[in-house]
């Protein structure tokens, strides 16, 4: 027996040892965090438990009979995340690359399948040169293997992609079907072709880090919902994130302690500018609302226009939405709307409750959003509302214009408190635009047409851009002071916490793709 277990002891440590210290130091390059040290930063101390230690690949091909490690190249199993259990896989770049083989995917799809028969989340930490070519149409049914089971678990149980190191071809499905990802700057990438490819099939020259760094996928294809300086950052991110969300589609994030206090924030009585033209940051709206520092942004560098993030209020974890009138006068794009809409999904697939706060004058003019599908795209935001059925209530401060005020969780479309503040401006168009309109004629036959457009544009204000036509008519539940907002708030998401909706009897819905 005692040479039984001294055996094992030595296959374990070569498993632990993956590529060997040379290897670290020659592929996975200074700075980098191991597998293993990844996944230890990442649970609690002593949590983890190993899955497939020792599974090795099955390949005869090309001389790889001679390479075993056991392992091959990804780490799985189990622990916990502030005593939350938690699955987690971390390739192993030492090992061949973090090649993925048909028994590397294989080892990720076992911890798959026990997180969803466990309603339990998933993180994935990615650092791999993708499919193995050695064993060809093995790997490439092993990545499809894992992309089936992406798909399945999705809505189901939450599941967190960090991109660590590389991530290319069929490999960056996974985290595209995943519901968040995070890079790391200067040190991953991502993307279908490489630069090699791309020069030779369209002669374009361009590096790995701007054709799928951690910059371009956060600001150009919003492909990155995060991003981090370095992989102790990632980690730091990553844990910070899976605190905002429940364990699986049955379950509410957890609370935090929180101590009723004086909930009036007078603050907030001073960020809408008198002039109605003049920007302000809705950051500080945000931040003046929910609890102190518990605002985490979420694609905060893509489509500006528009902000998404988690935050608590009273200890309880929420969705935001939000438009930004800093960025394009807070317009919704094409962009904006995609990004709006996935996280409202998101939300709604993990019962997490939205607040809207609106100041939108309207979706974004212009041939280049007409091609680009802004009707589609900007559908996808209005269904995803609409489908809802988590908590939703909305605060409008200022502009809600046309056709966007429906979309922006409107009473219409099934929000259940609907709030704005005595600033609020909700009417079909803004008054200039609406007055040349309506009183064309009017304007055109005065001796002076410029002061009648300001005259008629002072009657057009008065009488539509203020929050109580639509309060008369019930569409608004209540004009409020800005200083009062959280404490309405808190008392709102309170009475809606045990709300149930029943849903259409159907297989599921089309959203416009």
């Amino acid at each position: 027996m005692k040479d039984k277990i001294q055996k094992l002891k030595e296959h374990k440590a070569i498993a632990l040892q993956g590529g060997g210290k040379d290897r670290i130091v020659k592929q996975h390059g200074k700075g980098k965090l191991t597998a293993r040290e990844r996944i230890e930063l990442l649970l609690d101390r002593g949590s983890f438990e190993e899955i497939g230690m020792l599974k090795e690949h099955r390949s005869h091909d090309f001389g790889m009979e001679n390479q075993q490690f056991p392992g091959d190249g990804v780490v799985t199993g189990y622990g916990t995340i502030e005593s939350r259990l938690v699955y987690v896989f971390a390739q192993d770049f030492t090992v061949f690359g973090g090649a993925l083989s048909e028994t590397h995917a294989q080892k990720i799809c076992r911890i798959m399948d026990l997180a969803i028969e466990n309603g339990v989340p998933v993180i994935g930490l990615n650092d791999s040169g993708g499919a193995r070519i050695q064993e060809g149409v093995d790997s490439l049914g092993g990545y499809a293997d894992i992309f089936y089971r992406n798909t399945k678990a999705s809505g189901v149980i939450p599941q967190l992609s960090a991109i660590m190191g590389p991530c290319a071809g069929g490999a960056v499905y996974s985290p595209a079907i995943t519901d968040f990802i995070i890079m790391v700057e200067q040190s991953s990438y991502m993307f279908v072709t490489g630069p090699n490819v791309v020069k030779t099939v369209t002669n374009e020259e361009v590096t790995s880090e701007d054709l799928g760094g951690a910059s371009t996928h956060s600001t150009k294809s919003g492909v990155t919902h995060l991003t981090a300086a370095n992989d102790l950052e990632c980690i730091k991110q990553l844990k910070k994130l899976f605190s905002y969300i429940p364990q699986n589609c049955n379950e509410k994030a957890r609370d935090i302690a929180y101590e009723p206090n004086h909930e009036f924030r007078d603050g907030l009585e001073n960020i809408i500018p008198s002039n109605s033209m003049q920007p302000y940051d809705m950051k500080d709206v945000i931040n003046g609302i929910v609890d102190s520092e518990s605002f985490f942004e979420i694609h905060e560098s893509y489509a500006e226009n528009i902000v998404v993030g988690f935050a608590r209020l009273a200890g309880k974890s929420i969705g935001i939405v939000a438009n930004q009138p800093y960025a394009l006068a807070g317009v919704l794009d094409v962009e904006s709307s995609k990004k709006g809409a996935r996280f409202v999904r998101f939300c709604d697939c993990f019962n997490i409750p939205l607040l809207v706060l609106v100041d939108v004058p309207g979706f974004l003019p212009g041939t280049d959003q007409e091609w680009n599908a802004i009707i589609t795209n900007g559908a996808k935001l209005l269904y995803a509302f609409s489908d809802a059925t988590v908590p939703r209530v909305t605060v409008i401060t200022r502009k809600a214009y046309g056709g966007a005020y429906d979309v922006m969780n409107s009473k219409h479309i099934g929000a259940d408190m609907n709030f704005a503040w005595p600033t609020a401006e909700i009417a079909v168009m803004g008054a200039k635009g609406a007055s040349e309109i309506i009183f064309k004629n009017e304007i055109s036959k005065a001796e002076n047409p410029a002061e009648k457009l300001k005259e008629k544009e002072a009657e057009y204000q008065d009488k539509f851009a203020n929050p109580y036509r639509a309060a008369a008519r019930g569409f608004i539940d209540e004009v409020i002071e800005p200083r009062d907002t959280r404490r309405k708030l808190i008392k709102s998401f309170s009475m809606l916490e045990k709300k149930k909706v029943l849903m259409p009897n159907r297989k599921h819905g089309n959203i416009p793709m």
